[in-house]
Parts: C-alpha cells; sequence; structure tokens
C-alpha cells in the first residue's frame, strides 16, 4: 500500500465499513451494557434467595471489561445500588419519613463500594502483567470485608462462597477468592465455566439445614411493638410463647433482636419468674442504656440466672450507631464493639452471634469462624423492611455462611 493511499484510508471518508459496523456501534453501546448487566446482578443475586448468591460472581468480570474509571464507577453503583434497593424504603418505614431521608442514606452508603472500586480499576493492557488487574480485584474486595471501608461492605460476592463450596471452609473460601480474581483476567470465560458447573451442582445438592438437636427458635410478627413497647403483657405474650415451645428436649429458645426491649434487673426477675419449672433457656435480643449511650445486646435467662450473653459489634449506621455525636461532644446512639465478642459460651456451646446488621456484612461472620463456634445464632428485627427483600438477605447471607463452615444455624426475627 502506497503512503497515499495508507493516507486516504485514515480519513472519515474512507470507506471501511468493518471498522465502522463492528467497533464503532457496540463501542456505544458497550458502557450502558456493561451498567445495566451490573443492575441486573445486584438485583437478582441478593434478591433474598440463597441459591441466587453466586450470581454476584459475575461482578468483577463487568468491572474489570469496564473500558474507563469512570464507567467501573458505573458499574460499581449499578450493581451496589441495585443490591442494597430496599434501603430508601427501609428508611421511610422505620423513621414514618417519605422516600427522601432513605434515598440520600442509600446512595450514601454507596459512596464507599464505588470509590474503592473505582480507585482501584486498571486498564486492560494491565492483564498480561502477572495479574496485576486480579490482584487490584483481590484489594478492592479485601478492603470491603474489614472497616472502615466494610461497615458498608453489603452485597459482598465472597458471600457466595457459601453456596459454591459449602463445607470446605476456608478452602472454599479461598477457592472462592481465586475464583473472583480470575473473572477479572483474561481467562474470565473459562472462570464462569467452572464456577458455573459447580453452582449447578451444589444447586442440585442443596439441602436445608436442620435445627440442631435442644434448640428451637421462634419468629415472631410483633411489628414496632418489639422494642419499642414495655408493657407487662407484652413480656408475659413472650413467655407464654416460650412455655409453649418448651418441651420435647428443648434446652434452649432464641427469640428476635429487640425481643426484651430495655434490660434491667425488673425484667429479668420477671423473666426468670416466669420460666420456672422450665429446664430451658431464652436467648433474646435486649438494649442495655447507660448515660452515653446504649449496646444492642443477646441476654441468657432462665428460672435460675440471667445475664448478658453478647453486645452487638456492628449496629447498623445512622439509625443506631452515630459515631458523630461523640466528635461532638454529645452522647447517644448505639456502641460498635467492633472487634470484641465473636463467640461466647453458653452451657459448655461456642456460640458466633449475628445480629441484624451483621449479617450483611463479611468480617463479623469471618471474625467468629476464627474460633470454630458449634452454633450460629442470628437474630433480626425486621419489621421496617416491610416491602423490601432486606429480611431475606440477611437469612440468604447468615445460611451461606453456616453452609460453607458447616456450622447448625438458629435464626429468629421479627417482622
Amino acid at each position: 500500500m502506497t503512503p497515499d493511499i495508507l493516507a486516504r484510508s485514515r480519513r472519515p471518508g474512507f470507506s471501511d465499513l468493518r471498522g465502522r459496523s463492528s467497533h464503532s456501534i457496540p463501542a456505544r453501546l458497550r458502557s450502558p451494557l456493561l451498567v445495566a448487566i451490573a443492575i441486573v446482578v445486584g438485583t437478582v443475586g441478593w434478591s433474598g434467595h440463597v441459591l441466587a448468591l453466586p450470581i454476584a460472581i459475575t461482578f468483577p468480570a463487568l468491572w474489570a471489561q469496564s473500558p474507563s474509571r469512570v464507567v467501573a464507577g458505573m458499574v460499581a453503583a449499578g450493581y451496589f445500588l441495585a443490591a442494597s434497593r430496599g434501603l430508601p424504603q427501609g428508611v421511610a418505614n422505620f423513621y414514618a419519613a417519605d422516600l427522601w431521608p432513605g434515598l440520600l442514606l442509600w446512595i450514601a452508603a454507596s459512596v464507599a463500594f464505588v470509590v474503592v472500586h473505582t480507585v482501584l480499576w486498571g486498564r486492560r493492557r494491565e492483564e498480561g502483567r502477572s495479574g496485576r488487574r486480579a490482584l487490584r480485584y483481590l484489594a478492592a474486595m479485601a478492603l470491603m470485608g474489614v472497616p472502615p471501608f466494610g461497615i458498608t461492605g453489603w452485597a459482598h460476592p465472597l458471600t457466595a462462597a457459601g453456596v459454591l463450596c459449602p463445607g470446605w471452609g476456608w478452602w472454599g473460601l479461598a477457592g472462592t477468592a481465586t475464583g473472583l480474581a480470575m473473572m477479572t483476567s483474561r481467562f474470565w470465560p473459562a472462570a464462569v465455566l467452572a464456577l458455573a458447573g459447580i453452582w449447578l451442582w451444589s444447586a442440585a445438592t442443596w439441602t436445608q439445614s436442620d435445627l440442631p438437636q435442644g434448640w428451637k427458635r421462634v419468629d415472631l410478627e410483633y411489628g414496632p411493638r418489639l422494642g419499642r413497647e414495655a408493657s407487662i403483657d407484652l413480656h408475659r405474650d413472650l413467655i407464654a410463647t416460650v412455655r409453649v415451645q418448651a418441651g420435647d428436649g428443648t434446652r434452649f429458645v432464641v427469640l428476635p433482636e429487640s425481643a426484651l426491649g430495655f434490660w434491667t434487673p425488673t425484667v429479668a426477675r420477671l423473666w426468670q419468674k416466669g420460666l420456672r419449672g422450665l429446664h430451658v433457656t431464652v436467648v433474646a435480643g435486649a438494649a442495655i442504656i447507660d448515660p452515653q449511650g446504649y449496646d444492642n445486646v443477646l441476654v441468657a435467662v432462665s428460672a435460675t440466672e440471667a445475664h448478658i450473653l453478647y453486645r452487638e459489634r456492628m449496629p447498623v449506621p445512622v439509625s443506631m450507631w452515630q459515631p458523630w455525636r461523640a466528635w461532638i461532644g454529645q452522647d447517644g446512639g448505639a456502641r460498635a464493639n467492633l472487634f470484641a465478642n465473636p463467640v461466647v459460651e453458653l452451657s459448655g456451646t461456642s456460640i458466633a452471634p449475628l445480629i441484624c446488621y451483621e449479617q450483611l456484612i463479611v468480617w463479623p461472620a469471618l471474625q467468629s469462624m476464627l474460633h470454630s463456634p458449634d452454633i450460629i445464632v442470628a437474630t433480626g428485627n425486621g419489621w421496617w423492611t416491610a416491602g423490601t427483600s432486606i429480611v431475606d438477605i440477611q437469612r440468604a447471607s447468615a445460611t451461606a455462611w453456616a453452609k460453607l463452615f458447616s456450622v447448625p444455624i438458629v435464626a429468629a426475627f421479627n417482622i
């Protein structure tokens, strides 16, 4: 080809139809298509069905295929906002307000996820540089798994390990992390096929876990009364419910988060009196208040004793945990105990407690699993999630962690 012909071939009017039809139009569609697929992945993967969790493993591939840092951020935003879509309605229910506060909190909560994935995104030319893009994603995954970014680390794709590798424990977690990293490399089609095959096999052999012997859970439908109403009649109703569940070898009965309201010596005596004649211990949610704020806790109460069993490590940010109060010299809000009491002992049984929000993020479950607990006790007070799938997502996440480590789980929720 002569220089003159070569020069003319580079002009806009040169008739290279192949270049125009197969590159320019798809290039314009590529970015919105990636964002749209990310929204679908976030919506379906985090629908509240535990077997749907592995759909989230496609997010790293969408992120890695983004043509620019801006598009990578949009892909991350689409995925996260779709996965957490129930938040605006939940906030509106909780505060009996319109959707605007919830929408603002929804967008604010996505900031950490979007910023981490935007900053750590790398161009495709880095593919061949010793897996640099895979390392970038592993770094993003790790940052979104632990504080401070992990405080809003919802919809973490690593949660799918419980479905992909049930019973594999830490090896399953490592294998899933490796698969997620491979999704960002040029080998992503092979990774998709391998993970899809594992997913189908797992789904075909999936079984629901039975309650451990001697344990019973009680789901309630008390709505906003639970945790807000302190009447003796409510406590007597709950005691009567426990007495119905006792028997047939039952040693422990689990009630939802906030079931006992404000925990005081008077409430403790009421429950101990109500449980007389039963050889059963009730594990239930309550709140311990002091002048500086409060702890969201689980208590253990029987006919002979009552004590605080667990203090929540990560309360719900904003509605419960309000660290800015201390920064401006004010009291109030729930305390975040972060890495405290990952497991607790009850009658010789090692328990990994997960209260409400702790079921949506990564580090509380993994920190507890480091101590090889005998059982997971998951509780929640989800009346404010009416019209959303938040409680279903909490159940699915807790179930996935229990399946991954082959630990039995007892979950009790109020709706």
